[in-house]
């Protein structure tokens, strides 16, 4: 009869209690996703002397610094920054893209954080978007954006970027889709991103393909998705490189002399990329030079000038010994054959390595 009583006198506590606290009150809150803001410094870091002031000095603020121009973010995840380094972005080095990818790596191996984002000069973002498209082995979102107006501006750019930028790598749906960069409300694939305006803040697009997506109120929604190998289906692994092979870009154009492609083979480099005009293509000295170049065992890759359309196999003459871009950019062709010959010279095998990435 006491353990009833008593049996009761619970039953009647607890029925007080949750009548008092509803169960959605009571039930714990999920926990925020946890996001890393590795800062290089570029536009959204700089500081003008006045805010109408165009002219700009660049890598000057600090990240905390940033995200305190930023309301609200806190809320979308929590955050941790990381200052990498400072500077413009046409300084970007190697060594700090080795240095990008080992944090980044080190983060998501040791489950550290769920997305990353990084903050960085706009010039050249996309180069470093692709080169840890190609070499992050991992599934969570990896985002770079930055600003085409420093941080004093009357209308920077940079705050609303960087806002979106985490809520990307925040959301559950970003996982899987490879490195991508947020600019201006959209969402841009590192395979085919580009900066097409020196000043506008509409200046990224993707000339052959459109964006992935776009962020609206903080939500991201996709249109499309990256069909090219890229991150943890990559082969490419550099956990044990220091240095990657020397690949430099020549320039076509008319009546163009050998001078530079021929300083370039007897430097000693191992990649040469030719931004053709047209569709790849380049004058007799050029072709020449090409010829002594695969001689020596260089590997030539044909690219455009040209934003849109791309360098495929029906190129005039076209020569399997020199492997076409396809859909990259001189630039990112540069990354993707810097990381191909990490694992071979082989022309055909090259070719085929930039029509899968």
């Amino acid at each position: 009869m006491k353990t009833t009583r008593i049996s009761l006198i619970i039953s009647l506590f607890l029925t007080i209690i949750l009548a008092n606290f509803p169960t959605a009150a009571v039930r714990a809150q999920p926990a925020k996703p946890r996001v890393y803001i590795l800062a290089t410094g570029g536009t959204i870091a700089g500081s003008a002397q006045s805010s109408a002031q165009a002219s700009y000095t660049p890598g000057v603020l600090s990240i905390e610094q940033i995200i305190r121009t930023v309301p609200g973010i806190s809320q979308l995840a929590n955050l941790t920054g990381v200052q990498v380094c400072n500077i413009s972005s046409q300084n970007m080095e190697e060594v700090i893209w080795l240095r990008l990818w080992k944090i980044t790596d080190s983060l998501f191996s040791n489950n550290l954080c769920d997305g990353v984002v990084i903050t960085h000069g706009t010039d050249t973002m996309e180069e470093t978007a692709y080169f840890l498209n190609l070499t992050v082995r991992h599934s969570n979102p990896v985002v770079l954006t930055g600003a085409m107006r420093p941080s004093t501006s009357l209308s920077a750019d940079g705050p609303f970027n960087l806002y979106n930028s985490v809520a990307l790598a925040a959301s559950p749906d970003a996982k899987g889709r490879g490195v991508m960069v947020v600019m201006n409300d959209f969402i841009y694939c590192a395979n085919d991103v580009t900066k097409g305006h020196t000043l506008n803040t509409a200046s990224f697009s993707s000339p052959n393909y459109g964006p992935l997506g776009r962020i609206r109120d903080g939500q991201p929604s996709f249109d499309r998705t990256n069909k090219f190998i890229h991150t943890a289906s990559s082969c490419f692994d550099i956990s044990n490189i220091t240095k990657l092979p020397a690949t430099e870009i020549v320039y076509s154009y008319a009546f163009a002399s050998d001078a530079s492609i021929n300083a370039i083979i007897d430097s000693g480099a191992k990649g040469i990329v030719i931004a053709g005009v047209g569709h790849g293509n380049y004058n007799r000295p050029i072709a020449e030079a090409i010829k002594r170049a695969v001689k020596k065992g260089v590997a030539v890759v044909r690219s455009t000038r040209i934003q849109s359309g791309g360098v495929d196999t029906a190129a005039e003459e076209f020569d399997p010994a020199q492997p076409v871009s396809l859909n990259k950019s001189p630039q990112k062709a540069r990354i993707l054959l810097m990381l191909a010959l990490t694992k071979t010279g082989d022309p055909a095998t090259i070719q085929e390595i930039f029509i899968k990435y």
